[in-house]
């Protein structure tokens, strides 16, 4: 996960990108940041990355041959190190997990838990996630989408690289299917409100939370990170907003 004090690679939009503006031609989900693998990375891309990693391609995947498991699909966009990842998919055995990643430590990281834990219902696809939504998926494919802690990009001059805006948005809900839901987490208030006027305003997408400020309580499956935890016992709050597609 990536959140304020771990920004090792914060899933955004594209630097030229400006805040909720007309539809742009290139939408990336990333910034490729530099960091260093482990040998125990290094050796998990080896090991388990043959089972585990699905290489992109501009074709339609067969879901269930690359799970081999036909189940519902649950899509993450930017896992960080996939230490909450693992244990979703962990508590979730009956659903299947194609998880976006490019920061190289983070899927070996990733890989190595799958590999080590025997986590069958984990795919990662290293590449950007709008090209594998769009290529590999299609439209009304997914069951769910988690997007966990994105980089907030606190300045205001960087807020038009936040990923959260009515472009993105907008482009995701199609991928989802009649009933699906996308789930986001933020631990930075002034995100959550940008992220909850966005969803708000997103005609495919419906709040599920009866709540007056609209957001979600934390659901079960979601496990505290550790920045969380820390966060929490400073007094700092997180924010779920969990809306459903109609």
């Amino acid at each position: 996960m990536t959140t304020p004090e771990d920004t090792t690679n914060a899933p955004a939009i594209d630097a030229t990108q400006a805040k909720d503006a007309p539809f742009m031609r290139t939408i990336k989900t990333y910034v490729l940041r530099a960091g260093r693998m482990g040998s125990g990375q290094v050796r998990a891309f080896e090991q388990f990355g043959p089972h585990f990693l699905i290489p992109y391609s501009a074709e339609r995947l067969d879901v269930p041959a690359a799970f081999g498991l036909s189940a519902p699909l649950i899509l993450e966009i930017g896992f960080g190190m996939g230490d909450a990842t693992a244990k979703i998919a962990q508590v979730r055995p009956n659903d299947n997990f194609l998880c976006c990643e490019v920061h190289e430590p983070g899927v070996g990281a990733l890989l190595k838990r799958c590999g080590e834990e025997h986590i069958g219902n984990i795919r990662i696809v290293q590449h950007d996630a709008i090209e594998v939504m769009d290529n590999m998926l299609g439209t009304d494919s997914l069951d769910g989408v988690h997007i966990f802690f994105p980089d907030p990009w606190h300045k205001s001059r960087h807020h038009k690289r936040r990923l959260i805006q009515s472009p993105f948005i907008h482009r995701l809900a199609q991928h989802i299917k009649p009933g699906g839901y996308l789930h986001l987490a933020t631990d930075w208030q002034p995100y959550s409100e940008q992220m909850m006027g966005v969803l708000r305003a997103e005609p495919l997408l419906v709040n599920t939370s009866d709540a007056a400020d609209g957001f979600a309580a934390k659901p079960d499956y979601r496990p505290l990170t550790k920045f969380e935890n820390r966060g929490l016992k400073l007094g700092h709050g997180v924010w779920d907003l969990v809306f459903r597609r109609v």
